[in-house]
């Protein structure tokens, strides 16, 4: 219930009426009777009223014209007190609403006669008002009344009542429109048909129109109509109206009821018709005016614009803008033109004043700008007027600067001005700063000369006009000086606070919206779907169109405002004002940045870029982006002129910093103000908060921030931080300690930016990234070609921004490392060293990450973490190598058990440094490999053992520093007993990755590829360190050759039972061959230079001092470890399937070695050979595996059963020899190879050797200096090697094969010794010894001939050729064997004139053969083959040599051995002779022998004379034996011999029992000389076989006549030439021979008579008897002789003749035969 209408207001209401009815008639009793009857009545009528009605109030209104009349007459008095009185008695009537429509007409044509008369105006103004406040009952006529009424009040003389009038007014205006929204909100509900208004010209069709609304319309337009200066149509009795107060009643009803023109089209159609126009008209005179075009102040209203006028007027306008935009857009669009024309230079600057202020409230609704760029911007064909308005601003703002304002005296610098001190735009003080500490300059813009003060207008963000609320002045005021810059500096900074809050508030929005949408439409509920996709869409499409306008208001505006802005950058001297310029283009830039706008965005980016450098810096990179191409030159929009300034030089700023500018060649220093500093900060906090939306202008930012950085002296440090640090050369950088002092927080900020990284998203980070790159590349190419401190800030800069991001570190590893690898080339050391920090920093960084998921279990990761690692390995610096290594070691360490897939790169990278690569590289890298072998092996997957092995090789081959290559031998040796430890888990994983493998081969249908395949993984590991070392053994060192071949056949020998069967086929052929086909071409190409000492003070061996010599050692080192293996491994080697082909390779290997031109090598090459043949028997390593054996070799037990392939490898190791032989108990027989295979090897071997021995033996055709002739020991072990050998062959060892072997022999023997070693190898000449070799020629020859002896029959066809090379050998004694055409020195002489080559004592050797030759025949002389082929003959033949050289002989034992041995022989051979007599096979032996005998009895040589009497005797003894032998052995046989032999032995006694003696005796020996015993035994001889007394046979019988009748030939032959003789000699005695040998002839003659006396007569044959008669006169002759003893001796043999003396018989035969 109201407070008016409660019982007890109403109580009090009645009560009042009736006292102010009581009190009226009180006052009119006298005066006004009517009045005072008309109270009383009234006094009744209201008790009635009272007294009769429940509803007192409403019965009061009916009858409220009756209640009213008596105050209305009142008034009707003219009585101040009774009107006072009833107006008030009238007011509370109103108050309580009790006043009917009648009743108020009444009481307004009352107050309105009032009016006229010009009573209490005040009151009347009052009621007025509170009789159309308080209700509605007042329309149409009434309410115009009361209207005008209150108009006329505001224009009477008293200013008292004219200001309450206007305020009265004002209210009264907005009652109408009040109760004109209040009926709308009633009638709200109702929903009506609007009706179409007609656009005709009877302004008062307005019947659709409610009351109220039909009251305000009328009010409205006749406003429009009077300050047009027209008629009113509804306000009748207006007399007076002002243009400034229609003005602002206007602009308050548009102000305040916008909705009501905005619903209600007639309202709006009034706006169009009336309100525009109007407006537009009352603009003229301002448009028109020129500033200076007409001076006089005569007022011409017309022509000059007036001030409170058009301060009204745009009042207005910035009403209609805001509130009507969207009714009246062509409107506005002339509007926002006009204003845009007031900024002119030409108008007055009061007008320019207000229109910057009345531009500033649009500015500060960003809503509006908003909507100008929708309508007008954004369509075609229109003004582009928020555009215009922008550029508007700036060019004012240029206006300012560059034309001094005219016509306003705050430019002349007046004391009065509100500047201090007067002078202050001195630009001479301008730089002063608070550096006198009492002077503080104002703020202000100076740029050329122009000084503007800042003026503080009003706070950010809200317009608060200072001239449009000027509505009481009516001239234009003063503006002071600044004002309008300051206005204008505002509306830029709100005009970007607001676009850039209201972009971005709505973007934020948008992203919102759009996640939740999209969240949304994920949802997984199906009937919801198709909705959420439809409001996704529907978003899309508000955003494409939100997004468009926002383009295109920053479009609009964005050129303006840069101009604007730069300009007003580059005059601030206040670091205020400055600030909020840069903050403005921060904006700006990170506004463009969101929406996308590259060009405007790096255009600010590169006015903040610019401000923070030097003025006229040379950056290249501020001067070729795009917006660069706006500087410097006019840039027209829609014909208007912005002018881009460029920042001035001259500086009003304190110089806080000297230092050197970034350039290839530097001049001079650069200066940096506070200015710059401040500037810098601003581009790092645009970095710092909106890196995201940067995109490609990082580069612009960060190239800036390099400069700066540079000319600052920040230097990196460790992590990529900038330290301060002192500029590197020319001019120290100078810097105040105000920047001092800033320098830590700059370097933190900076390094903080590039922290925050972390929160860009990738795209933005790879912008950074470039950047960071392209500006890298700008420093490298600026380092190029010197060797000046390079600019290292992007390097730093992108090690910071890698390690921050190390979470996402995959999306930008690539380009980052792809350049900082570039960086690591280049040739500037000091930006190389970077580079190379860098890189290896965040590869180290990125491995001890904590990621997620770990590295362990994302590889891809690790590998692409490592892999810029292994990609340094292709830049040659060698500061880059040590540091990628040092790199290495370092993750080695730390990291190292968790490499895992990194290690191949790893390896790799230890594995890529090349020979060339200095001593420290080689060096460290190495430590990174022996830290692998000694402490990473477990931890590594196995596939990389191989790699491994191929590193530690590669270590091995590098020639900078052997101790390593021996080294990394020595880790080759390391890393097989690893494999060999960890044999099954290394095998068991390998398998695994061979089947992972093959798969995907398979899948792929791609052959699987790996060296050494198809053997198994594991083996090929084998392989591959075998292979390695095999490379090792080929080195040019032969230190490093040495080792890796004791390394290869240890670890082989070691280890090779691992080895899978089939295995060691590659083994064989891949390894071993291999090696031995390089180093036998390495060996046999080698060079014979001497080789000088090697460094300094190492001395070589005479042995090892040429290239061929070391090689040597290495080919007998190999060859001697294949051969081992081959031996020691025979059981595992020969069940391969080309073991025979295998075998004849190794031969030959052995062969060519063997046949090399050099002893060691041919040497050892035998003793090889010696040990495949097994004679020397190697000692088996008894913890193998044992396997089938192989002829000779010891049967060995079998290790389970053999199982095909892949057959389990028997890694245990523990078992003793007795738990084997436990093992193999079962019946099955040890397998053994193929007999006839193993006969094919042996007699590839027999072969072999057959090559070996006739190319080594066989004579050189020329010869000189160097000729090669074999050493004994060479030869000695060849001829050794036969006898084990032939054990293997002799089945199938035939004559051919003996021939060969004979021809070996025989040349082997020939070969002459060089004179540097016959003392060690011939023993002196006295000794009678054999040399080794000799001693092997016979054993070979025994072993032959022992093998034949229990050989079958068919052997024995050997003998014959056995002997013939045994006597071959005889022959040596007397004749040595010729060498080719080799000159030899007898060795006797060779101690004296030094011979190149010595030939050998052959004597002992053979005469050791002829005892082998004897021995032989003594065994053999009955074999058929012996008798067939004539060995006997041979042999006497053979010994008829020495035998007839005899003291000629080389060695005085030689004759004698061959005399014994013949008599042995034939004591052996004639019994055979005999018995083969009648075969004939003995023929042409028997004259041999005659010869033989002869050759030796009676020998040309002649004793040499130093022979002593006992030698003689002795040797006159072995003739004797001789004698003898014929006399037991032949002459007993004569009937079985032929008788021409006979007759030769008969010639030969003769003549041996005859002394012949030679004359060089003296004459004191000769009786001994004589050989008296021979020509006896000779003698006996023949005449024992004279008279053999049984004749059994013809034969012998033949041969005693025939021996007689030559002995008495004999004996005829000395007495005659005894007699011839002494008959010359006269008184001369004969020679003591002759003499001797006529008395042995005496003697002779006396015993055969005895003799003949003594036989049987029958057998003595007639002729002898004839014979011996016939000697007598001859006997009886030398009775002259004076010799005693010849006297005696005759005597003696005349004696038997007295038997003779009997008388003649008859017929009695003479004595001839």
């Amino acid at each position: 219930m109201s407070g008016t209408s409660s019982p007890e207001a109403v109580k009090k209401l009645l009560e009042n009426m009736q006292s102010d009815l009581r009190a009226l008639s009180l006052e009119c009793k006298k005066k006004f009777p009517p009045v005072k009857e008309a109270a009383e009545s009234g006094i009744i009528k209201v008790k009635t009223i009272a007294a009769r009605n429940t509803e007192i109030l409403a019965a009061l209104k009916e009858n409220s014209s009756e209640v009213v009349q008596p105050f209305l007459m009142g008034c009707g008095t003219k009585e101040p007190k009774i009107t006072q009185l009833c107006l008030a008695a009238i007011q509370r009537l109103m108050s309580h609403e009790v006043v009917s429509e009648t009743a108020a007409g009444n009481i307004i044509n009352m107050l309105w006669q009032l009016m006229e008369n010009s009573l209490e105006e005040l009151k009347l103004l009052q009621t007025v008002l509170v009789l159309l406040t308080t209700n509605t009952v007042v329309h149409d006529e009434a309410l115009s009344k009361a209207i005008v009424l209150c108009f006329r009040l505001h224009f009477t003389k008293d200013n008292i009542t004219n200001n309450t009038a206007a305020a009265t007014v004002r209210q009264v205006v907005t009652v109408v429109f009040e109760r004109m929204v209040a009926e709308d909100e009633r009638h709200r509900d109702i929903v009506e048909q609007p009706v179409l208004v007609q656009g005709n010209s009877n302004r008062r069709s307005v019947s659709t129109l409610k009351p109220c609304a039909k009251d305000a319309y009328m009010l409205f337009q006749d406003l429009c109509q009077l300050v047009n200066a027209d008629a009113p149509y509804w306000l009748v009795g207006m007399t007076e109206m002002t243009r400034t107060f229609g003005l602002e009643l206007l602009e308050s009803v548009l102000n305040d009821f916008p909705q009501v023109f905005l619903q209600h089209q007639e309202f709006s159609f009034l706006l169009k018709e009336r309100v525009c126009p109007l407006v537009i008209k009352l603009f003229s005179p301002n448009i028109k005016f020129r500033q200076g075009s007409s001076t006089s102040a005569s007022p011409a209203p017309v022509e000059k614009p007036y001030f409170p006028i058009c301060m009204r007027l745009l009042r207005v306008v910035s009403v209609l803008i805001k509130q009507f935009y969207s009714l009246l857009v062509t409107e506005c669009e002339i509007f926002l033109s006009l204003l845009v024309k007031f900024l002119d230079a030409d108008k007055p600057q009061w007008l320019r004043a207000v229109a910057v202020e009345s531009i500033h409230r649009f500015c500060v609704q960003p809503q509006l700008l908003r909507s100008f760029c929708q309508s007008y911007d954004m369509k075609q064909h229109s003004t582009k007027v928020f555009r215009d308005i922008v550029n508007a601003l700036g060019s004012f703002i240029q206006s300012l600067f560059l034309v001094p304002a005219t016509g306003n005296p705050a430019t002349s610098n007046q004391a009065g001005n509100n500047n201090l001190g007067g002078s202050v735009s001195a630009p001479a003080n301008s730089g002063m700063v608070g550096i006198g500490g009492g002077v503080t300059l104002l703020p202000a813009f100076e740029y050329r000369g122009t000084w503007i003060p800042i003026l503080t207008i009003t706070v950010q963000g809200s317009a608060k006009a200072t001239y449009l609320e000027m509505l009481d002045k009516v001239e234009p005021p003063t503006i002071p000086e600044g004002y309008a810059m300051s206005v204008a500096f505002h509306c830029l900074l709100d005009l970007v606070r607001g676009i850039t809050s209201m972009i971005e508030g709505e973007l934020g929005e948008v992203e919102t919206e759009y996640q939740t949408t999209t969240e949304e439409a994920s949802s997984p509920t199906q009937s919801s779907e198709q909705q959420d996709l439809q409001s996704a869409s529907d978003q899309m499409d508000k955003e494409i169109v939100s997004r468009a306008v926002w383009e295109e208001m920053v479009n609009a505006c964005w050129c303006g405002l840069l101009a604007a802005l730069s300009l007003l950058l580059d005059a601030s001297t206040d670091e205020a004002a400055t600030e909020n310029i840069l903050k403005a283009e921060l904006t700006m830039a990170a506004l463009c940045g969101r929406l996308g706008l590259v060009t405007s965005r790096d255009a600010f980016i590169t006015a903040i870029c610019k401000g923070s450098l030097p003025p006229h810096y040379a950056l290249t990179v501020l001067n070729t982006t795009t917006a660069a191409t706006l500087s410097n030159k006019s840039y027209s929009v829609q014909g208007q002129s912005v002018m881009m300034i460029s920042p001035s030089s001259e500086s009003h700023q304190q110089v806080v910093a000297v230092g050197q500018p970034l350039a290839v060649q530097p001049q001079g220093t650069v200066m940096l103000t506070s200015k710059n500093i401040q500037c810098m900060r601003t581009l790092l906090n645009l970095a710092h908060c909106h890196g995201a939306v940067l995109g490609t202008s990082w580069q612009l930012v960060l190239a800036t921030l390099q400069h700066l950085v540079w000319i600052l002296g920040l230097k990196p440090s460790s992590g990529g931080a900038l330290k301060p640090g002192r500029a590197v050369e020319g001019p120290s950088t100078v810097l105040t300690t105000a920047v001092m002092t800033d320098l830590p927080v700059i370097s933190n900020i900076l390094s903080r930016l590039f922290e925050s990284s972390q929160y860009l998203d990738d795209v933005s980070l790879h912008h950074l990234i470039n950047a960071l790159c392209s500006l890298s590349l700008e420093a490298m190419d600026m380092a190029y070609g010197n060797n000046k401190e390079p600019s290292l800030f992007a390097v730093a800069k992108l090690l910071e921004t890698g390690l921050v991001n190390m979470h996402r570190i995959e999306i930008l590893w690539r380009p980052l490392t792809g350049h900082l690898l570039e960086v690591c080339q280049h040739p500037n050391s000091r930006m190389r060293e970077w580079g190379a920090e860098a890189l290896t920093s965040l590869i180290k960084a990125g491995l001890s990450f904590n990621h997620d998921p770990p590295l362990s279990q994302n590889q891809r990761l690790q590998l692409l973490l490592l892999n810029p690692l292994k990609e340094m390995s292709n830049i040659n610096h060698p500061d880059i190598r040590l540091k990628q290594l040092e790199c290495v070691l370092q993750i080695l360490q730390s990291q190292g058990d968790s490499l895992g897939p990194g290690w191949p790169l790893v390896l790799g990278v230890m594995g890529a440094i090349r020979n060339d690569q200095g001593e420290s590289l080689i060096r460290t890298a190495f430590q990174c490999l022996q830290l692998v072998v000694t402490d990473f092996l477990p931890t590594m997957p196995c596939t990389c053992l191989q790699i491994v092995v191929d590193v530690a090789g590669s270590f091995g081959l590098h020639n900078q520093e052997l101790n390593i290559s021996l080294t990394s031998i020595g880790l080759l040796w390391n890393i097989s007993d690893y494999f060999f430890q960890r044999g099954e888990t290394i095998e068991k994983e390998l398998n695994k990755e061979e089947a992972l493998q093959q798969k995907q081969a398979e899948e792929k249908g791609v052959v699987l590829n790996r060296p050494f395949h198809p053997a198994p993984p594991f083996d090929c590991l084998w392989l591959c360190l075998y292979a390695k070392l095999g490379e090792l053994c080929v080195d040019p060192r032969p230190a490093v050759r040495k080792s890796a071949g004791q390394t290869l056949f240890s670890t082989i020998g070691a280890h090779g039972t691992l080895l899978q069967h089939s295995t060691w086929h590659t083994v064989i052929w891949k390894v071993l061959f291999h090696l031995l086909d390089r180093v036998r071409e390495s060996s046999t190409t080698a060079d014979k230079e001497k080789i000088e000492s090697g460094g300094g003070n190492i001395l070589i061996h005479h042995s090892r001092d040429t290239a061929e010599k070391q090689w040597a050692e290495t080919w007998v080192l190999t060859l001697a470890g294949v051969a081992r293996i081959f031996n020691t491994r025979r059981y595992l080697l020969q069940p391969l399937g080309d073991f025979s082909r295998a075998w004849d390779v190794l031969l030959d290997h052995i062969q060519s070695a063997a046949l090399s031109k050099n002893n060691e090598v041919s040497l050892a090459a035998l003793k090889s050979f010696q040990e495949i043949l097994q004679i020397v028997s190697p000692a088996r390593d008894l913890d193998k595996p044992e396997t089938p054996p192989v002829v000779n070799v010891p049967v060995p037990v079998l290790i389970g059963p053999i199982s095909g392939p892949g057959m389990s490898r028997p890694f245990v190791r523990t078992d003793s020899i007795g738990e084997r032989l436990g093992r193999y108990s079962s019946s099955e027989p040890p397998i053994i190879t193929d007999e006839l295979e193993d006969l094919n090897l042996w007699w590839a071997a027999w072969n072999t050797w057959y090559r070996i021995g006739s190319e080594s033996t066989k004579p050189p055709i020329t010869f000189d200096k160097l000729t090669f002739i074999p050493s004994q020991p060479f030869l000695t072990a060849l001829i050794q090697i036969f006898p084990a050998l032939y054990q293997h062959i002799k089945t199938g060892f035939n004559m051919d094969e003996l021939q060969k072997l004979g021809v070996i022999l025989h040349s082997a023997i020939s070969v002459p010794i060089s004179s540097d070693a016959s003392p060690f190898i011939l023993p002196s000449y006295t000794e009678a010894v054999l040399t080794s070799l000799q001693e092997a020629v016979l054993t070979a020859l025994d072993v032959l001939q022992k093998a034949i002896c229990v050989g079958p029959e068919n052997m024995q066809i050997m003998y014959p050729a056995i002997f013939d090379q045994l006597l071959a050998f005889v022959e040596f004694s007397c004749k040595p064997p010729q060498y080719g055409q080799l000159e030899t020195k007898h060795i006797a002489n060779a101690k004296y004139n030094q011979a190149e080559w010595v030939a050998l004592n052959y004597v002992p050797f053979a005469e050791r053969s002829l005892e082998v030759v004897v021995d032989l025949y003594q065994k053999t002389a009955c074999h058929k083959a012996v008798v067939n082929e004539k060995v006997l003959q041979n042999i006497i033949k053979t010994l008829r040599v020495p035998l007839s050289l005899k003291y000629s002989c080389p060695s005085e034992s030689t004759w004698k051995l061959a005399v014994s041995s013949l008599l042995k022989v034939l004591s052996i051979g004639l019994p055979v002779a005999r018995q083969h007599a009648s075969s004939g096979k003995f023929d042409s032996m028997w004259p041999e022998l005659a010869n033989t005998f002869e050759d030796f009895l009676f020998t040309k040589s002649i004793p040499p004379d130093n022979l002593s009497i006992q030698e003689f005797q002795r040797n006159e003894n072995i003739d004797v034996e001789v004698v003898q032998l014929i006399s037991t052995e032949i002459l007993p046989y004569a009937n079985f011999i032929p008788k021409e032999f006979v007759g030769q032995i008969m010639t030969m006694l003769n003549k041996g029992s005859i002394h012949s003696q030679s004359s060089s005796f003296t004459e004191a020996e000769i009786d001994i000389r004589l050989r008296e015993e021979f020509s006896k035994m000779c003698f006996e001889t023949l005449l024992q076989f004279s008279f053999s007394n049984k004749v059994t046979t013809p034969q012998e019988g033949y041969i005693s006549r025939m021996a007689l009748s030559v002995l008495l030939k004999r004996s005829q032959d000395v007495l005659h030439r005894y007699i011839e003789d002494e008959r010359l000699s006269g008184k001369c005695p004969l020679p003591r021979q002759q003499v001797t040998e006529i008395i042995f002839v005496l003697k002779a003659v006396s015993t055969l008579i005895d003799s003949l006396k003594k036989t049987q007569p029958e057998n003595v044959d007639g002729n002898t008897w004839a014979q011996v008669i016939a000697l007598y006169p001859t006997l009886v002759e030398c009775i002259t002789c004076s010799s005693s003893e010849v006297c005696s001796a005759l005597k003696e043999a005349l004696v038997p003749f007295k038997d003779f003396m009997q008388p003649p018989a008859s017929r009695v035969q003479n004595g001839e035969s």
